[in-house]
């Protein structure tokens, strides 16, 4: 019994998607890639280089409707043992239809391989803790959190096989699209650079962006941030807005909320910069700096790009 996975390909391959493929691969078995979308049969292709057998791509779903997209993933799922999403916003509202459809087992957040006893651990809590999850079914469906698998080059990029399958009748309409701005996506990105409103106005974030760019980072902020318009909402992290898994956060700024924690916790290395020394975010940090960030920043940032001239 082989495993799938599923991309959607209507923007270009992310980090996302490989580190999917490499896990199917590394679970053992073939890996048979579902894709919907867009993006050309090239493209796809190099997702054989991660461990991909085949992929199919179903050119007759190109939106992003769930419904249409399980229903078309369950009619292709037969047999399969694995059945595995990365843990973003299609994962998240395709995969428990698809549980439901196929009357599968859901692990969601997984960051590890199975245990030998076939468990798998996931975040819990909103990444305050961990626990180990198994399924009875003979079919198991996975989530992947984002930044948990490095991905491996095994291979070569394999053939794709473009059909036109109908998944269920659409329920939605799409009204507009917006797409989020800048070149690196938060869910995927490695570095990242937020702040909040100890910024005191939108005025101030051009020293944000000049140490994000100085380290190759994406930005983000926190909710007040999002909400009183001095960013755009993509940008928002935390329990109400984008999780992210990165291996550096530096939070400029920011108190450190609950709510805002549990959307950042499951980084690697957080770095605080608070003039309050009581600030709650301290407790969570790896370093932290009690001091002005119209001081801090442009002094880590000018000492960032003599290290990278430098080197």
């Amino acid at each position: 019994m082989g495993n799938i996975v599923y991309i959607n390909a209507n923007n270009q391959l992310g980090k996302a998607a490989f580190e999917v493929v490499t896990y199917a691969h590394k679970l053992g078995g073939s890996v048979t890639v579902l894709a919907t979308g867009t993006l050309s049969a090239s493209d796809l292709a190099l997702l054989g280089s991660y461990g991909a057998n085949e992929i199919i791509i179903n050119r007759s779903i190109t939106g992003n409707d769930d419904k249409q997209i399980a229903a078309w993933i369950a009619t292709r799922a037969q047999g399969a043992q694995n059945i595995i999403f990365s843990n973003d916003f299609n994962g998240k509202a395709i995969a428990p239809r698809l549980s439901v459809r196929l009357k599968a087992g859901l692990i969601a957040g997984a960051v590890s391989l199975p245990e030998p006893d076939g468990s798998i651990k996931v975040n819990v809590f909103s990444g305050k803790a961990f626990g180990y999850v198994k399924v009875n079914t003979t079919q198991r469906i996975i989530s992947l959190l984002p930044n948990s698998i490095a991905p491996e080059t095994t291979g070569a990029p394999c053939s794709v096989q473009e059909v036109q399958e109908p998944g269920a009748d659409s329920g939605i309409k799409v009204i507009t699209v917006k797409k989020p701005e800048g070149t690196i996506p938060l869910p995927e990105a490695e570095l990242v650079v937020s702040a909040g409103r100890g910024l005191k106005g939108p005025e101030n974030w051009g020293m944000i962006e000049s140490l994000a760019n100085s380290l190759g980072a994406a930005t983000a902020c926190s909710r007040p941030v999002a909400d009183i318009g001095w960013r755009p909402h993509h940008e928002h992290v935390g329990q109400t807005g984008v999780a992210i898994r990165p291996n550096l956060y530096i939070a400029v700024g920011i108190s450190g909320a609950i709510q805002h924690l549990a959307g950042v916790n499951g980084s690697k290395v957080i770095v605080v910069v608070n003039t309050d020394p009581e600030a709650p975010f301290f407790k969570a940090a790896d370093y932290g700096v009690v001091g002005d960030a119209f001081e801090v920043i442009p002094r880590l940032t000018e000492a960032i790009k003599k290290f990278n001239t430098a080197h």
